[in-house]
């Protein structure tokens, strides 16, 4: 049976934007690639509300955090975590010898504000990573307030990992003075796993020009300078048929209003979180908890891998607590192009599982 992801990527995709990909191919040195690219670009910066340049990457977003800060970091990053994705960061800074020191809250608090300024105050570092929403936790961290912040750093690159957030909320990227926001295809945007964009703003780039090794692959400056020298083509072979659906999706969200997008992206965070409260119970603090997905503690210890098996037969998915919240608490994502009633939908099928399914270990 086929089974219905609320699952914090992928998500579910519309038949439509999967025969996009089936499209037949042209050559990604054409004409008809330029136009394509840069018809994404257009309409991305729309969705961004920017008009910093645009970068696209046949890559997870991860391919693109690791970029920002190989490319970007010149002295030393300040990654901040509330998560098992803000840890991500730092990994990969430490993997490619990118000079960098992590700040840690505890699972389910938020990085705040004045966190942040305290160690900008060392001027120690030269760029910022934050995980805008932490899908591990439920936690969506105060990005205007961060970005306030940010404002009295001017000299600091400031990095956003929008990846489970961009599209189901609004970011607007020059207003927050992000330089680099990153997401990927499988989350809010609705499409399958494989692309990856940024906005990359003029002081990035010039960051990295003073950065000398900067890898290949990832070296956004050059995915930049080629693509403005190549009329919105890039050096290495993308995902033409990832593109033709993201053109499509990109006019369908356009077509449903941005702000209705939000609004409706709200009204089921909404309407899992008070089911959650009434049931269970919120992981995160609930003024930070997520719009595109919520992290729930099981305070009841149920057996989630049998509420999963349950909800199968259903034709649902949820997801299990992540890394060391695993079994300790379970999430339901609702990004995309996910509506209240397949929300309500899902949450009746998990009060007749409760019910009837025998999933709790103990009373």
């Amino acid at each position: 049976m086929r089974k219905k992801l609320f699952i914090p990527g992928p998500v579910e995709v519309r038949e439509e934007v999967l025969k996009e990909m089936s499209k037949p191919l042209f050559g990604h040195r054409s004409k008809e690639a330029s136009h394509l690219q840069r018809e994404i670009s257009n309409k991305l910066q729309r969705l961004m509300y920017t008009n910093n340049g645009i970068l696209l990457s046949t890559s997870s977003g991860s391919g693109l955090m690791e970029g920002a800060l190989r490319s970007c970091t010149a002295k030393r990053a300040a990654i901040f975590s509330c998560g098992a994705f803000g840890e991500r960061w730092y990994e990969m800074a430490l993997a490619n010898q990118v000079r960098a020191d992590l700040f840690e809250v505890e699972y389910g608090k938020p990085i705040r504000g004045e966190m942040v300024k305290k160690a900008l105050d060392s001027a120690r570092y030269d760029l910022v990573t934050i995980t805008h929403n932490e899908t591990s936790t439920g936690v969506m961290n105060p990005l205007a307030e961060i970005a306030d912040t940010l404002r009295e750093y001017p000299e600091v690159v400031f990095c956003v990992d929008a990846v489970s957030s961009l599209g189901g909320v609004k970011i607007p990227v020059d207003e927050l003075g992000i330089d680099i926001c990153i997401t990927s295809s499988q989350k809010c945007i609705g499409l399958p796993p494989g692309f990856s964009f940024c906005s990359i703003s003029e002081k990035a780039l010039e960051a990295a020009r003073g950065v000398k090794y900067r890898g290949v692959y990832f070296d956004l400056l050059k995915l930049h300078e080629y693509k403005m020298k190549k009329d919105f083509q890039y050096p290495f072979t993308p995902s033409l048929s990832h593109m033709f659906a993201l053109d499509s999706q990109l006019d369908s969200i356009m077509a449903e209003g941005l702000d209705n997008r939000f609004r409706r992206h709200k009204v089921m965070a909404e309407q899992v979180q008070r089911w959650a409260k009434d049931k269970f119970s919120l992981f995160p603090e609930e003024q930070f908890a997520s719009t595109t997905v919520t992290c729930i503690s099981n305070t009841h210890n149920i057996n989630i891998a049998e509420l999963n098996r349950g909800l199968a037969e259903a034709g649902f998915v949820i997801s299990n607590g992540y890394g060391k919240l695993k079994e300790k608490t379970f999430r339901i994502a609702h990004m995309g192009d996910m509506t209240v009633e397949d929300i309500e939908e899902l949450l009746s099928a998990i009060d007749h599982l409760l019910i009837t399914g025998g999933i709790y270990t103990h009373a």
